[in-house]
């Protein structure tokens, strides 16, 4: 599945059906993206035979990016929670087939549930929209496995970030990419702070019961 994260799509969903799928401005595209920047055929996304899929530039004039790689050459394998950028103006995340058990089940009306098959965030029973970004999903389902426990700034790095990306990822930005997911939380559930910072450890999340 595709997800719009940014602009006039947010929010918008694509399953992957078929062998491919075409992205581009061109009105014969899967996914059509009016925007000038974008080729008329500019990318598209691949069922390989052992069922993985992947990302194929196709010569577009303002790229193709995968958590800000350029993609160029070879196709790029997706990976659940991958996040797509269409000549930089477009932001889209790639969500696996498989993702399909919710990872916490909460009562309708309470707490914070996250549908992992649909990467789709619910707060007392109202969805986030639009969705959460890719990193700040990444953080919420790493803060959600430890189930309670501290999740340390070095076990965020990893779980947020590529490995090729981790080094050198400031203190700075750790608390700007918590600060901005306990902001969207916030906004449908503004009495309970659901990320709490633990002095010297990390951070731990708090579900309302």
């Amino acid at each position: 599945m595709i997800i719009a994260y940014e602009g006039e799509l947010d929010g918008q969903r694509w399953l992957i059906e078929g062998e491919s799928m075409l992205i581009g401005r061109g009105s014969d595209c899967d996914i059509t993206l009016p925007k000038r920047q974008v080729s008329r055929h500019h990318a598209r996304i691949e069922r390989r035979s052992d069922g993985f899929f992947v990302l194929r530039d196709l010569g577009s004039k303002n790229g193709t990016y995968v958590n800000g790689e350029e993609v160029s050459g070879p196709p790029r394998i997706l990976q659940d929670g991958d996040e797509i950028q269409i000549a930089l103006c477009v932001k889209m995340g790639f969500v696996a087939a498989d993702a399909t058990l919710p990872l916490v089940v909460e009562g309708p009306n309470r707490g914070l549930r996250v549908d992992q098959a649909s990467h789709r965030t619910f707060v007392g029973g109202q969805e986030l929209s639009p969705p959460l970004s890719p990193a700040q999903y990444r953080l919420l389902t790493a803060l959600l496995d430890a189930e309670g426990q501290v999740v340390s700034r070095e076990e965020v790095v990893a779980a947020v970030w590529a490995e090729e990306e981790s080094e050198g990822v400031s203190e700075q930005a750790i608390d700007a990419l918590v600060r901005r997911l306990r902001e969207r939380l916030a906004a449908l559930d503004p009495d309970y702070q659901y990320i709490v910072t633990v002095r010297g450890h990390g951070f731990r999340l708090e579900n309302r019961r």
